[in-house]
């Protein structure tokens, strides 16, 4: 079977914060074989791709995108044992959703996340104390350099806090994912203070994997996290900035300095090289509440969750990358830290 190629509308069709002008030209590729062909196409043509999952991790500008625009059609997965091979177009949580069902754990924490499979990878994802890094294998990828398709596997993937090295560059196309699940359908460890208390357990406890899934989509819904095409609040890329990692040799300055202006003391995270500070209450205690109002009223911060950035209807990219910017240096000027956003920002910046 081809590739499909039309005509496309705007981008605000196809990502979850419903913004974005037109491509240029449309694929939708249904098999991992149609993938490859219609990226090997468009390279040898010279032209730009953009490789569209479940467009929940993509701001693109008004402009749209000066190129081919490759939707990754795939799905399915295949269980052996405890070893789960994914389709890079799967949706991410009617996989996770499947896994549960099955009585098999390792995933549900990352429940309700919207976006497909292929993506989690590419920025580790994760939420409520878990990370994919924990659980995949290995990854099949195409790789457009070498124009083969090979596999990677988790200990070459340079997993770290929301990054890996298939982040920032295009060289790579995920076909499929490879996981390791656990087959006595207990989570994975609850490490999050809050999903911990939602359930009743201390910290490290193992549950039954639904009722780990049934707590994160609750405390999600509460957050606006899960999509709902009557909630604007969930008009969003999900969380739009990543949380702060400051330098150790930084750290001390920097707490003081935001202890000094808040008067209180800073919730604080061991991370790799430093500490990682909360997004969320950085943002707050800049003076940006839930509910802060961008250009116009068309676009604000969350009004359940100030992480997230919405599109209230109306809204153009501009108007996001407007109040981006006014909450990043909002809290640079008070308290000295950068905020980065986590979404991929395509032919638009803040």
């Amino acid at each position: 079977m081809n590739p499909r190629t039309s005509e496309l509308p705007k981008l605000a069709a196809y990502t979850t914060l419903r913004l974005g002008g037109p491509a240029r030209r449309f694929v939708s590729a249904a098999t991992s074989e149609d993938l490859v062909d219609a990226v090997r196409e468009a390279d040898a043509a010279g032209e730009p791709v953009l490789l569209l999952g479940g467009g929940s991790n993509l701001v693109v500008g008004d402009a749209g995108f000066d190129g081919t625009l490759v939707e990754v059609a795939t799905t399915g997965y295949r269980r052996d044992g405890g070893i789960v091979d994914v389709e890079a177009g799967q949706n991410w949580d009617a996989f996770v959703a499947g896994l549960v069902e099955a009585g098999l754990g390792g995933l549900e924490c990352l429940s309700g996340i919207p976006g497909s499979v292929g993506a989690t990878p590419i920025q580790n994802v994760g939420a409520y104390g878990c990370e994919v890094a924990e659980s995949i294998v290995s990854v099949e990828l195409y790789d457009r350099e070498t124009r083969e398709v090979r596999t990677l596997a988790a200990a070459d993937l340079g997993f770290a806090y929301r990054t890996s090295v298939l982040k920032g560059t295009d060289s790579g196309v995920v076909l499929s994912v490879r996981f390791e699940v656990r087959e006595d359908g207990l989570s994975a460890p609850i490490r999050y203070a809050e999903l911990a208390r939602t359930l009743g357990v201390e910290i490290g406890a193992r549950v039954p994997a639904a009722e780990a899934r049934e707590a994160v989509l609750k405390l999600r819904r509460g957050k606006g996290m899960v999509l709902d095409p009557a909630d604007h609040d969930t008009w969003s890329a999900g969380s739009f900035f990543t949380n702060p990692i400051v330098p150790s040799a930084e750290a001390e300055a920097v707490l003081k300095r935001i202890t000094e202006v808040v008067g209180a003391e800073v919730p604080q995270y061991p991370a790799d090289g430093g500490v990682k500070l909360s997004a969320a209450w950085l943002i707050e205690r800049a003076g940006f509440a839930k509910g802060y109002p961008g250009p116009g009223n068309r676009v604000s911060l969350s009004t359940k969750h100030t992480l997230a950035l919405t599109n209230r209807g109306d809204a153009t990219t501009a108007d996001l990358l407007a109040l981006a910017r006014e909450v990043r240096d909002g809290v640079h000027e008070r308290f000295g830290v950068r905020l980065h956003p986590e979404p991929l920002l395509i032919n638009c910046v803040i």
